[in-house]
């Protein structure tokens, strides 16, 4: 009798994830394009309203970025095959992004096919691994969404905004309405494993951060710079990079406690990891919206929304670190909730004097924070040494 073959890339590699792989780091900088693209759209549109389309646009391309962190710690990316699906997916993903400027005012379809690839591809991938009804339970949630998205796109108007916030709430809000016939109810039986886990999400905040610096200099004014200005640059490389020291500060503990937990505590802990990456990583596309406008016209006082914009952003990065500290029980969360009010007391000094005092006050804010963290951390080594 004639033995059926499986395909030769079907044969994936069952060993664990290790660390994370070049193909990997490739597909976060593709990913990033889009959060480039939500900066840009948020620096034409400082508004409620423009702040709201970025969020919805975010939350519905979150959803499936992470599941392409998680996807690796069951089908690593060791074949071929593998690595061109991925790549197909970076496609969607690049389609996606070059869609998002106009995704409200005609070019939602583009969003939406490339939204779907993404998507199908993710489904592929995920039938190398051994989660059984896992994917059979993921699958119906995530397909709706990907055609949801593309209905909006080709509907239009306010048709558009119900169906993506259908798809949203069908991704991330549904499942947890109705666990035992969804995702939810096998998603802890998924494997994570904590080194490759963290290391992603850490190599994606620093690629965001990166862009966003990015971002900042391609706006600067070559033709009238001035000492000031440049002093607003050197500034704008200072706060992500604070943002940066505040984020890995955490990254060890983090790693510890996904290692030292069951599976099943282990998944569960690795989805809400994830989503405190929502803010964390929107504040930093805010942030960037804000410290732009510090950086064209730091001598100048700053509109309430800019000065929203560069503290709000700040903070809402503050808020996921807090968010992560909270989930994993992890680090005291009194010190960055007192830095984010102290940041918030900023706006006043943008909007009354100049955006350039506010930027500094804030960069100010964030480095006293991170030196009481340096002499806290000091002191209880040594209490450790002395016991």
């Amino acid at each position: 009798m004639a033995r059926l073959t499986v395909p030769r890339w079907r044969a994936a590699d069952r060993a664990p994830a290790g660390r994370v792989t070049t193909v990997e780091v490739f597909f976060d900088v593709v990913f990033v394009f889009t959060l480039t693209q939500l900066t840009h759209i948020l620096e034409a549109d400082l508004s409620l309203t423009g702040f709201g389309r970025v969020l919805l646009l975010f939350a519905i391309l979150w959803w499936m970025f992470d599941g392409y962190v998680w996807l690796p710690n069951h089908v690593p990316p060791r074949l071929p095959a593998q690595k061109l699906l991925l790549f197909v997916a970076m496609a969607g993903f690049l389609i996606a992004a070059v869609g998002m400027p106009r995704a409200f005012a005609g070019t939602g379809v583009v969003f939406g096919i490339g939204y779907l690839v993404v998507i199908i591809v993710h489904l592929i991938l995920f039938t190398q691994a051994d989660v059984g009804k896992g994917l059979r339970r993921l699958a119906p949630y995530n397909l709706a969404a990907a055609l949801l998205v593309l209905a909006g796109g080709f509907a239009g108007g306010a048709a558009q905004y119900v169906c993506w916030v259908a798809a949203f709430a069908l991704q991330m809000v549904v499942p947890y309405l109705v666990p035992r016939r969804s995702w939810v109810s096998v998603v802890w039986s998924f494997r994570i494993a904590p080194e490759h886990f963290v290391e992603r999400h850490g190599l994606l905040v620093i690629i965001a951060l990166g862009e966003s610096v990015v971002v900042i200099g391609m706006g600067v004014d070559v033709a009238h710079l001035s000492a000031g200005m440049l002093a607003m640059v050197v500034l704008a490389l200072a706060l992500p990079g604070a943002l940066w020291w505040t984020y890995f500060t955490d990254t060890p503990a983090a790693e510890a406690v996904l290692r030292a937990a069951e599976p099943g505590s282990r998944a569960r802990l690795a989805l809400r990891l994830g989503f405190a990456h929502i803010p964390a990583l929107l504040g930093v596309m805010v942030a960037a919206a804000g410290v732009h406008g510090a950086v064209a016209h730091p001598g100048s006082p700053a509109s309430w929304q800019s000065a929203l914009a560069l503290a709000g952003g700040v903070v809402m990065f503050l808020a996921g670190i807090v968010w992560v500290r909270r989930s994993l029980h992890t680090l005291p969360i009194g010190g960055r909730l007192v830095t984010a009010a102290a940041v918030l007391a900023t706006m006043p000094i943008g909007t009354a004097v100049n955006a350039g005092l506010q930027l500094t006050a804030v960069v100010a804010v964030l480095v006293a924070m991170l030196v009481v963290d340096r002499r806290h951390h000091a002191q209880a080594t040594a209490a450790e040494a002395a016991g």
